[in-house]
């Protein structure tokens, strides 16, 4: 067996990915849409928002992955093209057929994706007028990663992108992530936007695996507000030029390649907590020793999504009773005159709940702890041998300044 290390290196394309992203003049300056181009047809998986509520370029990729290999990502940001009705479908499979137009596809091999403002017919003409622009300026010996990370942004504050390698059968697989998120998050079956692309050579069925598998464990266990956006997607594209044996379904070499994107997932869904609007603390909720798997991801999830928890982290009040009734309402099951929950930092760690009862702690101590940017919430249920861990972030004035004028 060849060597199986996982290499962090400096952030790189996969072999034959190009990207780029410019400014078509959706929003007043800055980036505003983004093309991915794989020279060869990629396998493809995708998980979408399950908000019943689904913008049309999510419609539309919802049709277009499903029997089809895809070449192509053409996407927008500071409009969402949700809730527009037949002329946003329509606007929709007019991006996806200039899309094909330029890099000579079919349009069913184009995937498309927005995100911004819900509501508001989209400046269709500004949009086809870039994806020429792209024709008349894309370098194919030249790509701006940074460039497109920067045109799907919304309210982020920073790009976020990752990449990781790693030796299957001898051969060098590169997968790299792109992904927004930054308000509206609280994904289920995907995040805001995230594109991961890998040159690794996979089987259809064992990329769906590998990234519902990575996703569940990830992007839908993070949170900033609550909400599930309309047009939640995450995409994987894979075209198959490390040229390595395929991959199939439980192998050694499908737990390598699943170790690796989900090591590629996770930092970005981290990242989307970190910049959550208005945040300024990010925390880790670990629960322990939980009957089933998924009671310990319902009640870390719960306690991250609490409102009344992400405020009391944003005042540096150790309230551990919040910490109790998020999880008492998250429908997991467990016995609340076992849990104990302590809260740790760089400052320290500190219990502040034995058996589900008070006890006595040190709130000078708690304080201090809290007054970190970055802290967990460690809940022990001492009820079996599962456990999970969620992310949130804090909620702040600043989130109901920001989404108060999101619009304007």
């Amino acid at each position: 067996m060849e060597s199986t290390e996982i290499m962090q290196e400096d952030i790189v394309l996969p072999l034959g990915f190009k990207v780029w992203g410019i400014h078509c003049g959706i929003k007043k300056s800055k980036k505003d849409l983004g093309l991915i181009y794989s020279e060869k047809k990629a396998n493809a998986s995708a998980v979408f928002t399950t908000n019943k509520v689904k913008a049309a370029p999510v419609l539309l990729s919802m049709e277009n992955i499903k029997n089809n290999e895809i070449q192509a990502v053409i996407v927008n940001s500071g409009n969402a093209n949700a809730c527009t009705g037949e002329k946003g479908y329509s606007d929709t499979i007019s991006m996806a057929e200039k899309t094909a137009q330029i890099l000579n596809l079919k349009s069913d091999d184009v995937f498309v994706s927005s995100t911004g403002v819900i509501g508001v017919p989209l400046p269709i003409g500004k949009i086809l007028n870039g994806i020429e622009s792209f024709e008349k300026n894309i370098d194919y010996t030249n790509d701006d990663l940074l460039s497109f990370a920067q045109a799907i942004m919304t309210t982020d504050t920073f790009p976020k992108i990752n990449s990781t390698q790693v030796v299957i059968g001898g051969k060098k697989i590169t997968i790299t992530g792109v992904a927004k998120g930054s308000g509206m998050i609280h994904p289920n079956m995907a995040t805001m936007l995230s594109f991961l692309m890998t040159d690794a050579n996979i089987s259809k069925s064992a990329l769906n695996k590998a990234l519902k598998q990575s996703v569940n464990d990830s992007f839908n266990l993070i949170t900033v507000d609550g909400d599930t956006s309309t047009n939640d997607t995450v995409l994987i594209l894979a075209n198959k030029l490390a040229k390595n044996e395929e991959i199939i379904e439980d192998s050694q070499e499908y737990e390598l390649f699943q170790k690796a994107l989900y090591e590629v997932v996770e930092n970005l869904a981290k990242k989307i907590v970190m910049d959550g609007e208005g945040a300024t603390k990010f925390f880790e909720v670990q629960v322990k020793n939980a009957k089933t798997k998924e009671d310990a991801k319902l009640i870390s999830r719960s306690i991250a999504k609490s409102n009344l928890v992400k405020t009391a982290i944003h005042g540096e009040d150790a309230n551990w009773g919040r910490v109790l009734a998020a999880a008492g309402y998250s429908g997991g099951n467990f016995d609340p005159d076992k849990i104990d929950v302590w809260f740790q930092s760089s400052a320290g760690k500190i219990q502040l709940c034995q058996d589900g009862h008070f006890i006595d702690f040190n709130e000078v101590k708690a304080k201090e702890i809290l007054g970190k940017k970055e802290l967990k919430i460690i809940v022990d249920l001492k009820d079996g041998e599962e456990s999970a861990i969620s992310w949130g972030c804090d909620l702040s004035c600043k989130y109901v300044e920001i989404n108060g004028g999101y619009r304007t």
